[in-house]
């Protein structure tokens, strides 16, 4: 180990057990999140310990007594000036203690040595050694210069999908911050090694919400470059040099196959001939459909409940409901409540005519949007709730929403959710044995659902609530993803076990959600590259800066 400085404990700045500083050259290459290891005190047993710090800040200062100093001896002001004298100039580093080889935590001593630390010290630091079931989060590289090192991270994937802990919440600014790259890269990663234990069974449902994003993801990248890039990655973290495995399409319906698509129609077609690919409507025939009528209206704040009195009257076949079974018929019925002086009554609640005016005219809003989405026969189409009845374990089912609108991407999540959640609680005829163990639902743009400003009568909210707060026990698992974590539901990013921040800007680091972040992170939060994430993790002993490869599937820039 290359001794690199020593400790610094004075009367302004004495060691802790929680940090200590410690100056160095000034032209030591260090960057936050670096790992030293500090000598230490002896244990009961009469061995030296050592203790593990990650670097926080860097300073620099010297034996100037101030700015004036500096001026004036460059010739008072002689930019091209040589000082007779150099100044006497050194690196202050503060660290953050992350652990002691021998459980000693008491504040490290003026004057003990600091250390690079070796690989075996970097794992043991952080918490990388000797994970168990291991699965790949990434990798980093610690140090610069000569003494570089690139090593791989793994999570605990007990404490990422479950049943220790579960959900990944991912934030950062739009198209800087690759969220979705990093979800793919973890839900890869999953496919590629969890999966190989044979342990749990784990499937994954996939919203697509922007452009073609995910709908390529069973074909390989077919830029070479890249490739190269990723196979050393890939070959480290044990992961396979191929693109998504089991995966299946599904697409709104429309007789053009475009409408509410942004794929093109060839493909579409020789998906659905390979039997890859499927277009999915909703049909008005069972309670089942009735009683997803409140997706449809989950963003519009009801405070006295009245939509919520509605869609009851209209599941218990009140009047005018009775033997409706179509969409059309339904419609006509809506209307029809909106003619007449009388107001309807449920449970005792009188619902006017008003009411039912707007509920219309929500309802019709949406209806028009996505008419051919909303049909009154299957045909060739498929439900999308029973596929999710059907899903098997390894299964990826990528759902394309991106074209649809935002009230109509929010009832088909919802409806997923909803299939998800019933599967899991049991109520399919299926044998348990068959069903996967681990369900993760994968969606961008989480914000459109369980933001602070969503509606708290919000259907999908409540469904998001319970799935963060329940799902870990039976093995429903969100993947969530928005540009600003601080927009979102402090019950929701409150139980995400893993939080993965990339680059954001200068404002939402002011935010409470990044209150306990050193300042230094923070900065480096603003100006982070794609590919690069600083992230969370129960497991970990401290916030990572890992780094992970660009996609090994076919996608679009």
């Amino acid at each position: 180990m290359e001794t690199i400085g020593k400790i610094i404990a004075t009367e302004k700045q004495p060691s802790t057990i929680e940090e200590f500083t410690f100056w160095t050259k000034k032209d030591l290459k260090l960057k936050p999140f670096d790992v030293v290891v500090v000598d230490h005190i002896k244990d009961a047993n009469g061995d030296p310990s050592k203790t593990f710090g990650v670097v926080e800040e860097i300073s620099h200062i010297t034996d100037s007594p101030s700015a004036l100093a500096g001026y004036i001896s460059s010739d008072f002001g002689d930019i091209n000036s040589d000082a007779y004298t150099e100044r006497i100039g050194m690196n202050y580093v503060k660290c953050k203690v992350v652990g002691n080889d021998k459980g000693i935590y008491i504040p490290v001593q003026e004057g003990r040595k600091v250390f690079l630390a070796n690989e075996e010290q970097i794992m043991e630091a952080l918490g990388l050694k000797d994970v168990k079931n291991p699965l790949p989060a990434g990798y980093i590289e610690m140090y610069d210069g000569d003494n570089k090192q690139t090593l791989p991270v793994h999570f605990n994937s007990h404490f990422l999908i479950g049943p220790e802990g579960a959900h990944l919440n991912i934030a950062g600014i739009s198209g800087l911050a690759s969220k979705t790259s990093y979800a793919m890269f973890l839900m890869k990663a999953i496919q590629d090694v969890a999966m190989k234990e044979k342990k749990e069974s784990v499937a994954f449902i996939m919203m697509n919400v922007k452009g073609t994003d995910l709908l390529n993801i069973d074909h390989l990248n077919e830029r070479k470059d890249e490739i190269e890039e990723i196979r050393p990655v890939y070959e480290k973290l044990g992961m396979e040099m191929k693109p998504f495995q089991n995966v299946k399409y599904y697409y709104p319906y429309s007789k053009d196959f475009t409408t509410y698509t942004y794929e093109k129609e060839k493909n579409i077609k020789n998906r659905m001939e390979a039997g890859k690919a499927f277009q999915f409507k909703y049909l008005f025939e069972t309670d089942e459909d009735k009683e997803c009528l409140d997706l449809l209206f989950a963003n519009i704040d009801d405070p006295n409940e009245t939509i919520e009195s509605i869609i009851n009257y209209i599941i218990s076949n009140g009047q005018g409901f009775k033997g409706v079974e179509t969409w059309e018929d339904f419609k006509n019925a809506l209307y029809a409540q909106t003619q007449t002086g009388k107001a309807k009554t449920q449970g005792g609640d009188s619902i006017s005519v008003m009411s039912w005016r707007k509920f219309y005219r929500l309802f019709n809003k949406s209806y028009l949007k996505c008419q051919q989405m909303f049909t009154n026969q299957l045909g060739k189409s498929v439900r999308l709730r029973d596929q999710v009845e059907q899903i098997s374990k390894n299964d990826v089912m990528v759902i394309d929403v991106a074209k649809l609108d935002e009230e109509s991407q929010g009832f088909v999540f919802g409806d997923v959710m909803r299939a998800v959640y019933n599967l899991k609680l049991g109520s399919s005829m299926r044998p348990d044995e068959e069903i996967p163990d681990r369900i993760i639902i994968f969606i961008d743009e989480l914000n459109k659902y369980a933001s602070n400003d969503v509606p708290k009568s919000s259907p999908i909210l409540r469904q998001l609530l319970d799935i963060t707060e329940r799902g870990r026990s039976l093995g429903i698992v969100l993947f969530g993803a928005e540009q600003f974590v601080s927009d979102i539901h402090k019950r929701v990013k409150g139980n995400c076990a893993t939080q993965a921040f990339g680059r954001t800007n200068a404002i939402e680091i002011t935010k409470e959600d990044f209150r306990f972040v050193p300042s230094v992170y923070k900065t480096m939060l603003t100006r982070l590259k794609q590919g690069e994430y600083i992230i969370q993790n129960p497991v970990f002993r401290s916030m990572l800066n890992i780094k992970f490869p660009k996609p090994i599937y076919k996608y679009y820039e």
